[in-house]
């Protein structure tokens, strides 16, 4: 009987360091697991939402009136022809930076929704929410109500394929408060999460956020941590992030 309960608790399919202060545990409650790793906590669940709900987010998340997000090549739409078109669900923008005097698209596409007054500054990019829709309403209240947190605003990241990214960085930005908790679902293709301590090199955590997956930093962890999302070109296709906060007023 131990050996039949024990093969019922599922592999993660990451692996934490073997040094002290690193721990991984299956949540039966939550159904994920739960990371302890130093300076921080991280809760884990491949398969949170459904497949036929992922899915269906996949295509709420591209529809328009202009194009059929099935064909279309969404890497070879430039920003101006972005704006142009009317995103039936939500308001994808082509944000840039400015880099000794030179205006550098992200690489990747960006929306931000929240509270009336929930707006946010990051890498010099300021956002002003757009009205919650029922769709992502949904997603925040579901997260809610597994988590002991509650959140009022959601940056929504598009990977068109492998060759979008993120760079090492925390969420550490002083609207969010001291020790943010950020929840982050997951649709569409499966992308590298990577995780690294700031003065431990040696500490670094690769989690394959799949279709449907639910990852959520919590603690300190933004105080000794930096997360990034490499590039991939073996991808080929989509993946959509959406990561709920809750800005400090």
């Amino acid at each position: 009987m131990a050996d039949l309960f024990t093969s019922s608790i599922p592999e993660p399919p990451f692996a934490l360091p073997k040094d002290s202060g690193f721990e991984v545990s299956w949540n039966e409650t939550s159904n994920g697991f739960d990371i302890k790793v130093p300076g921080g906590e991280i809760f884990y669940a491949e398969h949170f939402f459904t497949k036929a709900w992922s899915d269906r987010m996949v295509a709420y998340l591209q529809e328009n009136a202009e194009e059929d997000w099935r064909t279309i090549d969404w890497r070879n739409v430039s920003a101006d022809e972005l704006e142009r078109i009317a995103f039936t669900n939500i308001r994808w923008k082509q944000d840039s930076l400015k880099l000794y005097g030179k205006s550098i698209p992200l690489p990747r596409l960006t929306a931000w929704y929240g509270d009336p007054g929930a707006a946010y500054t990051y890498s010099g990019i300021n956002s002003d929410p757009n009205p919650w829709n029922d769709g992502l309403l949904h997603i925040k209240r579901r997260i809610e109500e597994v988590i002991e947190s509650r959140f009022n605003c959601v940056l929504l990241n598009w990977y068109r394929d492998g060759r979008d990214s993120l760079s090492w960085h925390a969420d550490d930005e002083k609207e969010l408060g001291k020790d943010p908790v950020i929840a982050s679902a997951n649709f569409g293709a499966t992308r590298d999460f990577q995780l690294r301590h700031n003065t431990n090199n040696d500490h670094k955590i690769t989690i394959p956020l799949k279709h449907g997956t639910l990852l959520v930093m919590s603690g300190e962890l933004q105080r000794h941590w930096k997360h990034a999302v490499p590039k991939r070109t073996g991808v080929d296709k989509s993946r959509f992030n959406l990561t709920f906060r809750k800005i400090d007023a």
